[in-house]
């Protein structure tokens, strides 16, 4: 499952950009690897973050894994809902299990990969 609406990073998350915010979390691929999640730990509304910082972190029954942030900016918005079902990042990655949004401060796209250029990543690793 690969969205073809959504911008994609090889730490295997994803964005959906819409004007000058972005909703952030992790791929299909990224928990079908995890496995089980069983807690997310949520970055902080208002907390400045360059690509590639960490915004979350999700623990599952196999490993914890930091969540990088795909684009610059500040958090706007975190999906409180994961505290209470963290599951939901397995049973819906790209759309209810989304972790948090990002008022874009620059919104530069090039590292990112649309969906036909992820599912060739994929195949690679």
């Amino acid at each position: 499952m690969t969205p073809e609406n959504l911008l994609y990073t090889k730490d295997h998350e994803w964005a959906e950009i819409k004007g000058d915010a972005a909703t952030i979390g992790i791929t299909d691929y990224a928990q079908h690897s995890l496995g089980e999640i069983t807690f997310v730990e949520l970055p902080a509304v208002k907390k400045q973050v360059k690509v590639h910082d960490i915004v979350a972190a999700v623990e599952s029954s196999k490993a914890a894994s930091d969540v990088y942030s795909p684009m610059a900016g500040q958090i706007t918005e975190v999906n409180n809902g994961l505290s209470s079902k963290p599951e939901l990042i397995n049973q819906d990655c790209c759309k209810a299990g989304w972790i948090c949004k990002i008022k874009i401060a620059a919104p530069d796209t090039k590292h990112l990969m649309n969906a036909a250029q992820y599912e060739e990543y994929l195949k690679s690793i």
